[in-house]
């Protein structure tokens, strides 16, 4: 048996989609895809050092603005700068994130206003699939396409679990359509020591 539509069912359903790709909440992520302008600015996820230092390193070459969200201390992140030789004034570093998806949604707005629509993304290799897949969802609500760049971990890295990967992505989804992060409306008594 073969499903039909009548022909003004389909030209509906064609109109819609087009509509939600053209003006729909959809549509921000559909301009990331077709994104070919250059990173304009690094963003690295701190928790480890040698993150910060590639993306000094990369800073430093590119001639590229950087933000830290999450980094090292601040002492020691000014002594990276200095020994990289990056200009302070391309350093932002940000301490407002307590996890991966806040690292996103604790700048992305800004982000935004400011008229980044592509960034480089350092992180580590055993969290760089799920980093990339809640950026993508965060940034990508606003327009802005992530390039990411892992960075070895070799001996001291830890598998992530299947399960603070789809937890991450339904945050993250949450996020982009309430504004609120599960972390945050979720009662009391649920542990959430697994959503970091």
């Amino acid at each position: 048996m073969q499903l039909s539509f009548p022909k003004y069912t389909r030209i509906t359903l064609l109109s819609v989609l087009i509509s939600l790709a053209l003006f729909g909440p959809i549509k921000p992520f559909i301009i990331t895809s077709f994104n070919r302008n250059k990173p304009q600015v690094i963003l690295v996820l701190g928790g480890d050092i040698d993150r910060e230092v590639l993306g000094l390193k990369m800073a430093s070459k590119l001639k590229l603005p950087i933000i830290i969200s999450g980094g090292s201390n601040i002492e020691y992140s000014e002594w990276l700068v200095k020994r990289e030789g990056v200009p302070t004034e391309m350093v932002r570093r940000d301490y407002r994130a307590k996890d991966t998806l806040g690292n996103f949604t604790s700048l992305v707005d800004e982000l935004y206003q400011e008229g980044a629509n592509h960034l480089f993304l350092i992180t580590s290799e055993d969290h760089f699939n799920r980093a990339l897949t809640v950026g993508n969802i965060v940034a990508g609500s606003r327009g802005i396409k992530l390039t990411g760049i892992s960075v070895p971990c070799s001996s001291y890295c830890k598998k992530e679990s299947q399960e603070k990967y789809y937890i991450d992505i339904i945050r993250a989804l949450t996020w982009v359509i309430s504004g609120k992060d599960l972390k945050g409306i979720l009662p009391k008594n649920i542990p959430v020591d697994f959503i970091e």
